[in-house]
């Protein structure tokens, strides 16, 4: 024997536990909120109605940066846009392609830490239209 004691006997019994995959967080909930109630001042904000060209730029440097941004948009086919982009931004995939033709099923099959990226840098959906646009969104609510 090594000299460890175990109080039990010369032989410890196995203890058994449960592996569970740890819950996911949710790409849109709680994503969606009133305009002006997104962040914090300084935070910035990003007009999803800009032209795509503009969008692209702006989510390849801001994946890039710590402050992460808010979205702006009553449209919820463009809120879903912006989902994607961002997602693309942060793989390095192609920013325009996504904001063109979000792709649900690469997006509801993002794994825990990706979903955590994305909601580190796309912060909120701010939106005059919060229906339309989490109607738009439950496409991508898988849990």
């Amino acid at each position: 024997m090594n000299g460890a004691q175990t109080g039990h006997g010369s032989e410890a019994e196995p203890v058994l536990i449960s592996l569970t995959a740890p819950a996911r967080r949710s790409l849109v909930r709680g994503l969606v909120c009133d305009t002006g109630s997104g962040a914090q001042t300084g935070v910035p904000r990003l007009s999803a109605d800009r032209p795509d060209a503009e969008i692209a730029d702006f989510l390849a440097g801001i994946v890039h940066t710590d402050t992460g941004f808010v979205a702006r948009t009553d449209s919820g086919e463009r809120a879903l846009a912006i989902i994607a982009a961002t997602v693309a931004a942060l793989c390095g995939e192609d920013i325009r392609l996504a904001l063109a033709r979000p792709d649900i099923a690469f997006l509801t099959a993002l794994k825990p830490p990706a979903v955590e990226a994305l909601r580190g840098v796309l912060l909120a959906i701010e939106t005059e239209a919060a229906e339309a646009v989490i109607g738009a969104l439950t496409v991508l609510d898988v849990g």
